[in-house]
């Protein structure tokens, strides 16, 4: 299967275009997290929980839409069986027994032919803590190093590894600002898709940067610009078809999945176009311009000499 037989787009020649709409991404990211603030979920701010019963077999769906009815409360389902249901609530400034009340009114008026009883009601405390999000922190930065060194060792460069991770990093953080100015809710589902974008990302990067290199002996007569614009035009089609295949499984997951992966399905699919975009668009033209700024400085200086 072929998009395009030939193509011959100058990538290098747009990398200005490029790096705008990166920058303008990252401040409006910027904004979103420092000055808009993200909606953390009960995994980082911990609530209450309530294990509830009632007297004839109720529908999850029905519950989460009675409950979604109310837009201010923030909650998570499990179901207990046929009849019971636990309800975990994001904490705020109300009381327990308030937040607890405000629960079995709202209920009471969805199912007001079901008795219902309130089993238990006790606090839960965040799932992810400081020290867990601390520990996280220090395995993201292990990977980015161990990334690093990798495609350094790979391509003989340490500057094929810092373009890679930079556009790692420039893919999970526009995804998470963008998910935060949506209003979207913070929590371990959101995690795992970051993730997931993050190991999407690099894996495209490394196919690019793997033909970079081979075209570089191959045609070596080419000059730098012409070979990356060689290679990406080489790969597009094959890119071009594997983030399709991404972004299709991301619109199911977005339409038909359900509310609980909702936004798991959104941010997989904002992070599987980010990180096609990043891998042809910032990895190889940042590695352009470092080698062409690092090439003028040895002219200058032979020049002096």
């Amino acid at each position: 299967m072929q998009f395009f037989k030939t193509p011959k787009i100058d990538f290098i020649g747009k990398r200005y275009l490029s790096f705008s709409i990166s920058i303008i991404l990252i401040i409006v990211s910027c904004y979103a997290i420092f000055v808009k603030k993200p909606n953390y979920g009960i995994d980082f701010s911990g609530g209450i929980l309530m294990q509830m019963s009632f007297d004839k077999e109720i529908k999850m769906d029905l519950v989460r839409e009675g409950l979604s009815q109310n837009k201010d409360l923030a909650f998570e389902l499990q179901s207990t069986g046929k009849n019971g249901i636990i309800v975990r609530i994001k904490k705020t400034e109300k009381t327990q027994e308030e937040m607890a009340n405000t629960i079995l009114s709202v209920l009471q008026a969805k199912f007001a032919d079901t008795n219902i009883t309130v089993d238990r009601v006790e606090y839960v405390g965040p799932a992810v803590g400081k020290h867990l999000t601390k520990q996280a922190l220090y395995a993201f930065s292990f990977v980015f190093l161990g990334i690093i060194i990798y495609v350094a060792f790979r391509f003989k460069s340490a500057l094929w590894g810092v373009s890679g991770v930079l556009a790692l990093i420039h893919d999970v953080f526009v995804t998470f600002g963008l998910m935060v100015l949506m209003g979207k809710q913070i929590d371990l589902t959101l995690v795992a898709a970051l993730l997931t974008i993050a190991g999407y990302s690099i894996n495209d990067t490394i196919v690019l940067f793997d033909r970079i290199r081979e075209n570089l002996r191959l045609i070596a007569k080419e000059t730098f610009a012409n070979t990356i614009n060689i290679s990406i035009n080489e790969v597009l089609g094959r890119t071009v078809i594997t983030s399709l295949t991404v972004i299709f499984v991301a619109l199911i997951i977005f339409f038909l999945g359900g509310e609980v992966i909702h936004d798991f399905g959104l941010a997989m699919l904002i992070g599987s176009i980010l990180g096609t975009y990043s891998s042809v668009f910032i990895c190889a033209p940042l590695t352009y311009e470092w080698e062409k700024r690092k090439r003028d400085r040895y002219k200058k200086n032979m020049i002096k000499k």
